[in-house]
């Protein structure tokens, strides 16, 4: 059970400006309204709050018109689910009709919505009891389920019968990992049991809401935790990653199974990035030994092998992320991470300008940033392998100094980088436009990595004048 959090009190709550306009507004018309969501729950928790949610009894079309009336526009955001966004000072601020919702025939989407005048209604409706909160300036606390003793016990726990909130929509069982992870709190048994339960609707869920969650999920840094003690949710939101738990790694590397390692190394990832983590960084993370399963071979002694793991890691997560709608920008460096994770560095120029020029091309011109993300995720899964193979993260720091000078000092990734152009090479060697001048420009970089020759442009010229008959260099026969 985690530490009991330290609650505010719901006197000294005080709702930001914007959204006291908007209840007085709708007050003065003759409706009620009352803040609700999750400003309450992080207010009470004494948490950073940026988004405010009113909820009245004035139907849409009523409240947009008073809202109007008194000179604040008004966008309509979700009239269907009688939601309307209220633009005050340049902040928005979501107004919703109370409603309740109709039977879930196809656990995902309420058949219909029916709306109310009565605020306990409307807060029967939501899933966890922390949510189910609302809160007035002048009224107080609205609190009909108990969400502030769960704030105060740091539980999750559904509102009402937690088996009949699941079966509604089985995406609150990924929102009750979420919370869970988010607040740094328990599932209380009956909740969890109903979550567990319930985590085979998921398939009736788009992969695109399921992917939506699973970013939420990560963007915690809690997601470690969650795959050690959610595994029913996870596994049914991406069953690739039920072939890691308890897939023995025999090997004296490591000393847990698959699942186990991974969870330990997203702990890590978050100590080494002080909780910072970008998101790429965290599916790689969750994703980096997913390939583990399919690559087991076993030496002459018993001994497990996992070759050519990162690969299929990579192209396992490929499928994963295109499935769950992850978006590109985020996909792309993460496959990088998960390809190079189990990539041997040794600690001298060309060997890490190697590591640079590949991340390069796997995630064109975010190779410098991402080098330091490698860097994260190489120390992380050393410190998540067996005791006497953990001292390897702290090798990574020489790596990782020799990057950094590497990068200060301008060192070129690709043909373009260098201080030497087409033009000078068709200069130099007499050559037309063509594939040839691409083919020097590139054994010119690839002479810089060995050391060969320095990345002056004089430097780099006299070296393709020298080898300019090198069939290597420009391809000639």
């Amino acid at each position: 059970m985690p530490d009991a959090p330290r609650l505010r009190s719901p006197d000294g709550l005080a709702a930001p400006p914007e959204a006291g306009f908007v209840l007085r507004t709708l007050e003065d018309a003759g409706h009620s309204a009352w803040v609700v969501g999750g400003w309450v729950r992080d207010s009470l928790l004494g948490r950073p709050v940026h988004d405010v949610d009113v909820a009245t009894s004035a139907r849409w079309e009523d409240g947009a018109r008073a809202l109007r009336a008194a000179g604040i526009p008004v966008v309509e955001t979700g009239t269907a689910h009688g939601t309307v966004t209220a633009v005050v000072g340049g902040v928005p601020v979501e107004v919703t009709t109370y409603r309740v919702d109709g039977a879930y025939s196809d656990a995902r989407h309420p058949d219909a919505v029916r709306f109310v005048d009565s605020v306990d209604d409307d807060l029967a409706r939501r899933d966890l009891t922390v949510n189910a909160m609302a809160w007035h300036p002048e009224r107080g606390l609205r609190d009909p389920f108990g969400g502030r003793d769960d704030l105060a016990r740091g539980l999750v726990r559904a509102v009402g019968d937690p088996d009949a909130r699941m079966a509604e929509d089985a995406l609150r069982v990924l929102r009750a990992v979420r919370f869970s992870a988010r607040l740094g709190f328990s599932v209380e048994p009956a909740t969890q049991a109903a979550v567990d339960a319930h985590a085979p609707g998921l398939r009736h869920v788009s992969r695109e809401r399921i992917g939506s969650e699973l970013r939420a999920l990560l963007a915690t840094g809690r997601g470690g935790g969650a795959l050690r003690t959610q595994r029913p949710a996870l596994f049914c939101a991406v069953p690739e990653l039920a072939a890691m738990d308890g897939f023995p790694q025999r090997t004296p590397y490591h000393s847990m199974d698959v699942l186990g390692h991974v969870a330990r190394v997203m702990d890590y990832v978050e100590v080494y990035t002080g909780g910072t983590a970008t998101e790429h960084l965290r599916w790689a993370a969750l994703l980096h030994d997913v390939g583990k399963p399919d690559r087991l071979t076993y030496g002459p002694e018993g001994t497990a092998h996992f070759f050519g793991h990162p690969a299929r890691s990579r192209d396992i997560a490929r499928e994963v992320m295109a499935r769950l709608a992850v978006p590109r920008a985020v996909a792309v460096p993460a496959l990088a991470l998960v390809r190079l994770h189990d990539r041997p560095v040794a600690d001298d120029d060309r060997s890490v300008t190697s590591i640079l020029r590949d991340l390069d091309r796997l995630a064109p011109a975010m190779a410098p940033g991402l080098f330091f993300e490698l860097m994260a995720l190489k120390r992380a899964d050393a410190a998540g392998k067996a005791p006497a193979y953990r001292g390897y993260a702290v090798e990574v720091d020489a790596l990782e100094a020799r990057g950094r000078a590497l990068l200060t000092a301008g060192v070129p990734l690709r043909p373009s980088d260098l201080a030497v152009s087409g033009a000078d090479v068709m200069g130099a060697l007499g050559l037309p436009p063509g594939p040839a001048v691409g083919r020097a420009l590139r054994a010119a970089l690839d002479a810089v990595h060995r050391g060969e020759v320095g990345p002056g442009r004089d430097e780099l010229l006299r070296w393709i004048e020298e080898h300019g008959d090198d069939s290597s260099v420009c391809g000639k026969p």
